[in-house]
């Protein structure tokens, strides 16, 4: 549209010069008008050259903005592209400030509580370190004291060894010394650690006596002169009944205990007698109240009517070891 304005201007004023030429040809015109109409011409015509040179520079600056605008167009469409680009990244970075920012104030809220907890561990560290240094002490000091113990576990051990190899000994010496007695008459054994010699009624007594005969005199003669010079020993004579009451009651004995307190007396002496220290004898009675058997046949109440002699080792050496356990 603007590049064809000039040229229908430029025909409008040509055409009204050829008019006027046409109209004022036909009439007589003198020359100064012609003169005047001639340089009205020649200066038309100039002007008509410097506005074909205007609207040549026209159409160029308008071909040159055409091409500027269409580049700013292009531009334009590029910059929007780079500011929706753009845009998304700020949103993104926004959303990424925003959570940062919230981390970093949750960390600022934290950071209080995470420095009482730091403290309280180093104080729950510090009280475990001392608790291991108390423990470690203790350690060591069980250590030393485990060190005593196996020491006195070993001495027990071989005091108990040597106590064992001295009841056995013990043993077969009696048993030595009582070879000429009959086994149902007479029986040596070894129990808990102490020797048992087992004297049945008939080598002893006389039913309801406590007289010791010949040959239970004998016998308790020989056994005293295997162990008299066994002077780390003690030695316990305990009388034994059957339930059967006795037959003759006195004034010094009402009854089976009685009996078997005066009878367990009565072999004492006769031990003490034949060479045991008195201290190392003590004489007990337990009547029927500790059968080997119930005493409800004959062969029961045989068994039950004895006089056990149990010999002790001195375990005075062990008890002093375990006190100072």
């Amino acid at each position: 549209m603007h590049s064809t304005a000039p040229y229908v201007f430029r025909l409008s004023k040509v055409g009204f010069f050829l008019l006027f030429l046409t109209v004022f040809s036909s009439c007589i015109v003198s020359k100064k008008k012609y003169d005047d109409l001639l340089a009205q011409k020649v200066r038309l015509d100039a002007d008509l050259a410097d506005r074909d040179t205007l609207l040549s520079r026209a159409n160029k600056n308008i071909q040159s903005l055409d091409e500027r605008v269409k580049k700013l167009s292009s531009d334009t469409t590029s910059l929007g592209q780079d500011v929706r680009t753009t845009s998304n990244k700020l949103a993104a970075l926004d959303k990424e400030y925003a959570q940062l920012n919230a981390y970093y104030k949750n960390l600022l809220n934290s950071s209080g509580k995470l420095n009482r907890d730091m403290a309280q561990q180093q104080e729950q560290l510090l009280a475990i370190q001392n608790n291991l240094e108390r423990t470690r002490k203790l350690n060591d000091s069980l250590s030393v004291s485990l060190t005593e113990r196996e020491k006195k576990v070993r001495e027990l051990e071989n005091i108990m060894a040597a106590k064992d190899k001295a009841v056995n000994d013990l043993k077969n010496s009696i048993s030595n010394a009582l070879l000429n007695f009959k086994e149902n008459d007479l029986t040596v054994n070894v129990k808990n650690g102490k020797v048992y010699v087992s004297l049945a009624e008939q080598l002893l007594f006389a039913s309801g006596s406590t007289e010791v005969d010949a040959k239970g005199v004998s016998a308790l003669q020989q056994l005293a002169k295997a162990i008299k010079d066994q002077r780390d020993i003690n030695i316990m004579v305990e009388g034994h009944t059957d339930n059967v009451p006795i037959s003759k009651k006195t004034a010094y004995m009402q009854d089976n205990w009685d009996l078997s307190v005066m009878r367990a007396t009565a072999i004492t002496k006769i031990l003490t007698k034949a060479g045991l220290t008195p201290s190392q004898v003590t004489a007990a009675g337990k009547g029927e109240f500790s059968p080997l058997a119930p005493n409800t046949t004959s062969q029961n109440k045989q068994k039950n009517r004895r006089t056990e002699i149990i010999i002790t080792p001195n375990l005075d050496e062990l008890f002093k070891i375990l006190g100072t356990n």
